[in-house]
């Protein structure tokens, strides 16, 4: 399972299983994709 996050938003390369669980354990910290790629992008 790979992340990468950038400026623009972010890519999830994996199997799809793989994708699903990180989507839902990322989504008990940030409430949108937006907040995620804006706390995880370096200023």
């Amino acid at each position: 399972m790979k992340v990468y996050v950038h400026d623009a938003g972010i890519i999830l390369v994996g199997k799809g299983w793989e994708v699903i669980q990180k989507l839902q354990e990322y989504n008990k910290e940030y409430i949108t994709v937006s907040n995620w790629v804006r706390k995880m992008t370096p200023k």
